[in-house]
Parts: structure tokens; sequence; C-alpha cells
């Protein structure tokens, strides 16, 4: 079990049955671009009772759902439905909800999200350079309101629009998922990625998620994750990064505990309070839980 406690900012569960909620990246003949063959994911549930059986042994003090429905007419469904879990177990304690911020009652939907107690953030997926588009920004400006992070799945290729974001709206936290999802394991790429990552860095209000690593690695080793979290570390300070699994898309590349360990392990040289900060308080102060 990890010495220090962890809060896990991103897992997700589903519910293939539950006829309000549709996950159209789980379905039978679904096929997820670069993850490929994801069958062994498409169970008929993943429910809280199953995450909370797999971090028994991996001193998750908290944990924040992150959006995972989608194609579901009314994304508010997702929140009712999490938000009941929390109530029961306590877990989740924060959810970033789903939001199609261009959308026209964005605000609206913002305001229902928001009678549940456990929101804490937004997530949406959007195409090509939807962080620039007049549209989505007109939704995004309604997350200060709110006090809610915006998650946001990208890539480096798009630091200069996620820049940009973060300049306009200095009081919105951003919080980047994945490591900005690395696309290649070579010497080039790191490079790219590193002066990348040092750039956006310099954007106050936005805080660097370590997550998802094996999606890109399947064979991933503590060697072969060290110089992505280390190199996260490095732009961002131990300050402005938190730590997640991706459970349990990243099941299918280790365990749960195996996952823990090894950030334990590539941390382990850095102080006492920045190991806790970086791998508890961080999360709870960005999410509020």
């Amino acid at each position: 079990m990890a010495e220090i406690p962890f809060v896990d900012t991103h897992f997700h569960l589903h519910d293939l049955k539950r006829p309000e909620l549709r996950y159209s990246w789980l379905e039978p003949d679904s096929i997820h671009g670069f993850l490929g063959n994801i069958d062994a994911l498409k169970a008929q549930h993943y429910w809280i009772d199953d995450y909370i059986a797999e971090i028994r042994f991996s001193n998750v003090r908290k944990a924040v759902h992150v959006q995972a429905a989608l194609g579901v007419p009314d994304p508010v469904n997702e929140t009712k439905w999490l938000q009941a879990f929390a109530d029961k177990t306590g877990y989740p304690h924060g959810i970033v909800a789903e939001c199609h911020l261009a959308d026209p009652d964005a605000e609206e939907v913002l305001d229902r999200h928001m009678h549940y107690a456990n929101v804490r953030g937004i997530r949406d997926f959007g195409n090509g350079r939807y962080l620039v588009d007049r549209a989505w920004r007109a939704g995004f400006k309604h997350l200060q309101r709110h006090n809610l992070v915006s998650c946001i799945d990208t890539r480096i290729k798009f630091f200069d629009d996620l820049l940009d974001l973060a300049g306009a709206f200095p009081d919105t936290m951003i919080c980047v998922d994945h490591c900005a999802i690395p696309e290649a394991r070579d010497d080039g790429y790191f490079k790219r990625w590193s002066t990348a990552m040092r750039s956006l860095a310099r954007a106050d209000n936005v805080a660097m998620k370590i997550s998802g690593l094996g999606m890109m690695d399947r064979r991933w080793t503590v060697e072969s994750l060290r110089p992505w979290v280390l190199g996260s570390i490095e732009a961002f300070g131990p300050n402005r990064v938190v730590f997640a699994t991706n459970w349990p898309v990243d099941r299918m590349f280790s365990s749960y505990p195996d996952l823990i360990n090894a950030y334990a392990e590539i941390i382990s040289g850095f102080t006492r309070d920045e190991q806790v900060a970086m791998f508890s308080s961080n999360a709870e102060k960005l999410f509020r839980i």
C-alpha cells in the first residue's frame, strides 16, 4: 500500500443497462481511435462498488469521477446517477460533469448540474481548434460563476490555443488531462513535448494531471513512465500537478496498486511535503474536496 494517501483525480463508471445514459465508446461495435480494441472494458457495468473493491489496497483517500457517458441527450442524467453513489458510499467526492459549452443551453445545463452537491468541474470534448471557438467560449465563461474546474483533453499541438484560453479567463482553473496524451515515446517527441509543457506552464491557472500514460505505453515500466511524470513536475512544479489512474481504462495495462506504487517510486526523491502535495493536497484544493 502506498504510504502517502492518494487522491485519484480521474476515474470512470458506467452502466450500459441504464436507458437514460449512453456510452458510445463502449458500445459493442465501437472502435476507440488510438486505443484500438477495448472489448475488455465492455462489461455491462462498472459501478462504484467495483471501483472501491479495486482501490482498497492503495490508500485512496478521495476520488474524482470524470465524465464517461457520451452521446447522452441530457448529460445531467449522469451527474444525478453519480451523486446517488456519492450519497450512499462517499465516493466520488468530486464529479467532473459534461456540458456542451458551444450549445445555446450551456448556461442552463450548468445551472442544473449545480443542483448536485459534488459537481466540481466540466469536461467537453470538441473537435479541432474548439478552444478558440466563440460559441464554445461563450459557454466557458459561465464556469467561473460556479467555481468549476475545466478539465480539458488536448494535445501539445493545441497548446497555443490553450494558452490563449487561459489568458482570456484567468480566474478559471484549467486541468489538462493525461499529460496531454503524449502521442509518441521517442526522444524527438519528448523534446517537443517538454518544450510545450514549459510554455503552457507560464499560465498560472493551468494545472497538469499526470494520468493515462498507459494508453500509449501499454507495456509500461516504472522507467518508461518516469520521464513523463518528472517532465510534468519539472514544467509545472510540485504545487500544480495532480495524479490520477484513468481507471478502469488503464486497467488494461496494469493493476491499480502497481500503478500507484509506480507513481510513489518515481516521486520518492521529492520532500515529504512535496509528495503529499502531489498525491493528495493539490487535488483537494483544486477540486475543493
